[in-house]
């Protein structure tokens, strides 16, 4: 599968890894599944590896995948989002990404490792009762 996606409930994140070979509409639909994964609930942080896909995102398909992402938010409240992309080119269009889903996490932020991502997440994340926003 070249999306394939675990949520971790008790560190309230889902970890989703795009691979090759990668076909848009499976990006839409791995977002159909989320919305109807029971798990997929309450305030979750998300971290994505796009670093082994082939398909370079064009500027349409990023919005399409942002309006996903806005249609979720209806079912979940998305916090931290830390995307690994090490290839230039998914790195740069991920900072697109960025742009246009900003408004839909507490956070999001690109990297170009995974340890380096998971560092920031782990930073990004708030005590239960604190009520703080990010």
């Amino acid at each position: 599968m070249p999306v394939t996606y675990v949520i971790d409930s008790s560190k309230k994140v889902i970890r989703t890894t795009c691979s090759a070979p990668l076909q848009f509409e499976e990006v839409i639909h791995h977002f159909r599944e989320l919305k109807e994964d029971p798990a997929c609930t309450g305030r979750l942080d998300v971290l994505l590896h796009v670093s082994d896909i082939d398909l370079i995102p064009k500027g349409d398909q990023l919005m399409a995948v942002s309006a996903e992402v806005r249609a979720l938010r209806k079912k979940v409240q998305l916090e931290a989002c830390g995307i690994v992309a090490a290839r230039d080119a998914i790195f740069g269009m991920m900072r697109v990404f960025e742009v246009l889903s900003g408004e839909y996490f507490g956070a999001i932020r690109v990297f170009r490792e995974s340890a380096e991502a998971e560092r920031w997440l782990a930073s990004q994340q708030q005590p239960e009762d604190s009520g703080q926003k990010r």
